[in-house]
């Protein structure tokens, strides 16, 4: 493969997943651990992202949020849109992080009064914004990858809660396979929150459906609301129309 189909290669990942580690490119390029870190750090040189021990990180998941950075950003604010629908005035919501879920936030109406408890300090600031929100952030470790709080502290706090909705973004879904990460910590986290809320709804643009990554957080019938941007009757979305499940 030439080092423009691997940087090409690379760029897709950083933009579906946020993130990609050495080891997982190392098998999926089929090269070696030197090559993928001399990819990586040229990459970083260009500043299509940020290198970090054991990988990289999209640049639009770096503490200086920078709207421009943000991947298929107008597709991101139309399932925003979508999604204000399932929150009321009275709900406990819990959320996770991601620029998907920011979207979300960026996009309420600024009368709604509701209660949003959250992992990520991203998404608290910007629900910080709104008058008649309470915004509660479950602190506990911070993880400079994902940019959320994690570890069994926090899967204690979460598991307290008894939410009216959980809204996630996530990494991929699939229709056999459901919705699946790759970092076990946050696949804990997901469960809990699922474990949480009597709904729970996946903002997922569309280049991540039909993908699988190695460890499942939820079938398709555990979830109750599929947000995408496309429309809902797109024959896309056919294999994923199973009972219990509305697409959005």
């Amino acid at each position: 493969m030439l080092k423009k189909e691997r940087h090409d290669f690379v760029m897709r990942q950083i933009n579906l997943h946020n993130r990609v580690l050495t080891s997982d490119l190392v098998q999926q390029l089929n090269v070696s651990e030197d090559t993928v870190r001399r990819d990586l750090q040229e990459l970083a040189e260009k500043g299509q992202l940020s290198k970090v021990h054991g990988g990289a990180l999209s640049k639009s998941y770096q503490s200086s949020f920078d709207d421009s950075e943000v991947y298929a950003k107008d597709a991101k604010i139309a399932i925003a849109k979508k999604t204000t629908d399932l929150i009321k005035d009275g709900m406990v919501v819990v959320t996770g992080g991601g620029t998907s879920i920011i979207e979300l936030v960026k996009q309420l109406p600024e009368t709604l009064n509701a209660t949003f408890f959250t992992i990520s300090p991203f998404v608290a600031i910007e629900l910080a914004k709104y008058p008649k929100i309470e915004v509660i952030l479950i602190g506990g470790l911070f993880s400079k990858n994902s940019q959320i709080t994690y570890g069994g502290h926090v899967i204690n706090q979460l598991s307290e809660i008894h939410a009216d909705l959980c809204l996630l973004g996530t990494s991929a879904i699939h229709p056999q396979d459901g919705l699946t990460d790759t970092d076990w910590e946050i696949n804990q986290l997901k469960k809990t929150m699922f474990n949480s809320s009597k709904r729970t709804g996946i903002l997922c643009i569309s280049e991540k459906l039909n993908i699988s990554l190695r460890l499942k957080v939820a079938s398709l019938e555990n979830i109750d609301y599929l947000i995408t941007e496309l429309n809902e009757n797109d024959p896309q979305l056919d294999p994923y129309r199973v009972k219990n499940l509305q697409i959005l």
